[in-house]
């Protein structure tokens, strides 16, 4: 969004998203998001899935276990 000068306000309007939804996204408070929104903000801002989210695997505890 910086690189392109845009506000929220501006991809509320560009991609039809909620605003609250974009706040979240923008302050990185949210736990998913939807194929759909991922799709619009891809689209608007050319950008592929990859540009927009970022992989950080849990750290597993004493109690988690990998086996199925």
């Amino acid at each position: 969004m910086a690189e392109r000068r845009l506000r929220v306000a501006d991809l509320v309007r560009m991609t039809d998203i909620s605003k609250s939804t974009l706040h979240r996204i923008y302050n990185d408070d949210t736990t998913r998001i939807e194929f759909d929104t991922l799709s619009k903000l891809c689209n608007v801002l050319e950008v592929t899935p990859g540009d927009i989210l970022k992989y950080v695997p849990d750290e597993l505890g004493e109690d988690d276990s990998l086996e199925e």
